[in-house]
């Protein structure tokens, strides 16, 4: 293949399943009239044109890697990345997650951003000497300050300005595009039309701690409107316990777990309250999702989600039922006046914050991608 004389970068992902398809095209999007064309990179996951189709990129290749073949040293998945790299003419390359990053200062030369999503990625010796070896090539950002953090903690001889924030972000007009009224959608969700819902969706995991939000929304339910409810949409490896928890706190019967909804963000109007008492979350795209469609939140007071919420939205100490029971309470007496100012609030949040538009403006502003763009 013949090298291209445009401007190239080369986007690299883990794969493209749960948010990491929106992280996709969230990181295209941002060189929309720069100049630079782009390509995206699959490691794991089949070629699919619906994938493709997602990104928001000028071309998308799939590795078609299993978990397996990626395990150890990852040669195979290095040789197939340096070949890419070698036909085509790339500025240098984004890089999400760990192992993409390791791949690809190990296959090429180019200079690499690698993009966090997670806590604790470099926590583990080996890691750091890894990222300290190849640090001349290597700059980084977390989806939060609070991933940012992090990263500053473990690397501790690397300068500030290596490790940046760029937070996640949501294209609002796009989603609100889709989501449903919220009769309809508590029609799909089988929901009860005239009750007053909580609204919860995340893996049913220990990270998202949602036996907290079950004690807490038992708490709450005297001070809550008759027949309130709880809403919780996904699965995971404790749903057996969650289930037998409501049960033991007596609110069984106004619990529901819904299970895995394909494409739950277009429901979220279903909800008149969304919590998430998650431990430590990241960013939690779900808190995005529920600003678009103007549903009050409540979330844990830790992690990147104090960074989403504050302001806008109400905040309880990690773990604490009691001043969840709380939060919920305040946000059941929101009167429909200031419901709507709550919604204006988050709107005006998302669009100077978290829109495609407010986050490319302040990527072409940090330092390593300044530095990087005037070496083009």
């Amino acid at each position: 293949m013949t090298r291209s004389a445009d401007r190239q970068v080369l986007q690299f992902c883990h794969g493209y399943d749960g948010p990491f398809l929106d992280c996709a095209r969230q990181y295209a999007s941002l060189f929309a009239g720069s100049g630079y064309k782009v390509t995206t990179v699959f490691l794991t996951g089949k070629a699919d044109p619906q994938v493709a189709a997602g990104c928001a990129s000028d071309e998308v290749l799939f590795m078609e890697f299993s978990s397996k073949a990626i395990r150890g040293l990852k040669l195979g998945a290095i040789r197939a990345l340096r070949q890419i790299a070698a036909s085509r003419n790339f500025s240098f390359c984004i890089a999400h997650r760990f192992k993409p990053i390791y791949i690809t200062l190990l296959a090429t030369r180019l200079p690499v951003i690698g993009v966090h999503h997670a806590f604790d990625d470099y926590k583990r010796g080996s890691r750091q000497l890894f990222a300290n070896l190849f640090s001349k090539r290597l700059s980084l950002l977390g989806v939060s300050d609070a991933v940012r953090d992090d990263m500053r903690k473990c690397l501790r001889k690397w300068p500030a300005e290596r490790i940046q924030t760029l937070y996640n972000r949501i294209d609002i007009e796009a989603l609100q595009a889709v989501q449903v009224p919220a009769a309809e959608a508590r029609q799909v969700l089988g929901l009860d039309p005239q009750a007053w819902i909580v609204g919860n969706v995340g893996r049913l995991h220990p990270d998202k701690d949602q036996a907290t939000l079950l004690r807490g929304f038992a708490a709450a339910l005297p001070g809550l409107p008759a027949g309130a409810r709880l809403a919780v949409l996904g699965k995971g490896r404790l749903e057996a316990d969650l289930k037998a928890l409501a049960g033991k706190l007596g609110i069984a019967a106004q619990v529901d777990f819904l299970g895995q909804v394909p494409d739950a963000r277009r429901y979220f109007r279903a909800f008149d309250a969304f919590a998430l008492s998650s431990d430590h979350e990241p960013f939690g795209m779900v808190l995005l999702e529920a600003m678009v469609a103007g549903v009050p939140l409540l979330a844990t007071h830790c992690g990147g989600a104090t960074e989403v919420v504050e302001g806008v939205g109400l905040l309880f100490p990690l773990g604490d039922a009691e001043r969840l029971a709380q939060g919920l309470q305040h946000l059941a007496g929101l009167d429909e006046t200031q419901r709507r100012a709550c919604a204006e609030r988050m709107l005006e949040r998302l669009q100077q914050r978290f829109s495609d538009s407010a986050v490319r403006e302040a990527f072409w502003r940090l330092p390593q991608v300044v530095a990087l763009a005037a070496e083009a």
